[in-house]
């Protein structure tokens, strides 16, 4: 008793690099049939490059940039020029008002920007502009320039070197190393203070500058509104 056996057509496709003479940031693959009409593939380009059918002409190139030929007859099949996949299809559009002349999809720079005045733009109902108004008057955020020399220091009466202290957030427990100005870190007062643990991220020397003295991750430098004292060893 004979078999039969399916018989599977083979791929003659090949794949295919597109270049276009006006478009240099320009390149993709096509996958195309060798059976397929020079003037068919002409369709298929014009639908990833927006060069018309009338106005296009297609070079054949090999993987090494050499001419093969030029691909002039509609009618001819893809077959007739014998391409091979990694071989390049070089596009050149003849149609010098085509939307690709001129750099236009590619230079940013060439597109005219819509501009608007200052007068027009604070007229709108929204804007960012006063968008970000409404949420710094909600959530105003003070100048480090603004801040007075002494600013703090009140609540640095009761805050001693040595003594134990919690600070906020996450209820870190240490000692008191420092209390004082610290010009590099703003203006006001500080508090530097060396963690029970390796909670810290110095050891006490903060941009070149030396406060206290302490194992390296234990040390941190905060604002006195953050430390809570008289706190048992």
């Amino acid at each position: 008793m004979s078999s039969s056996k399916l018989q599977l057509p083979a791929d003659d496709s090949v794949l295919l690099l597109v270049t276009h003479s006006n478009l240099a940031t320009f390149s993709s693959d096509i996958r195309v049939s060798k059976q397929t009409s020079v003037e068919a593939l002409k369709e298929k380009l014009w639908r990833k490059t927006g060069t018309s059918v009338a106005s296009m002409r297609l070079k054949l190139l090999d993987d090494a940039g050499a001419m093969i030929a030029d691909l002039d007859h509609d009618d001819a099949t893809l077959a007739s020029y014998s391409p091979y996949s990694g071989f390049r299809l070089h596009i050149i559009d003849l149609d010098p008002s085509s939307l690709t002349s001129g750099g236009w999809l590619e230079d940013t720079s060439l597109v005219e920007k819509y501009k608007i005045s200052d007068e027009a733009y604070d007229k709108l109902d929204t804007n960012f502009r006063k968008f970000k108004e409404k949420m710094v008057s909600k959530n105003p955020t003070p100048d480090d320039k603004e801040q007075p020399d002494n600013d703090m220091e009140e609540l640095c009466v009761n805050i001693k070197v040595g003594e134990r202290c919690e600070v906020e957030p996450g209820a870190k427990r240490g000692a008191i190393k420092f209390v004082g100005r610290a010009e590099s870190l703003g203006r006001g007062f500080w508090v530097g203070v060396q963690y029970d643990e390796p909670l810290g991220k110095h050891d006490g020397m903060v941009k070149g500058i030396r406060f206290f003295e302490c194992p390296q991750g234990h040390g941190a430098i905060v604002r006195p509104e953050k430390v809570k004292v008289n706190f048992p060893f």
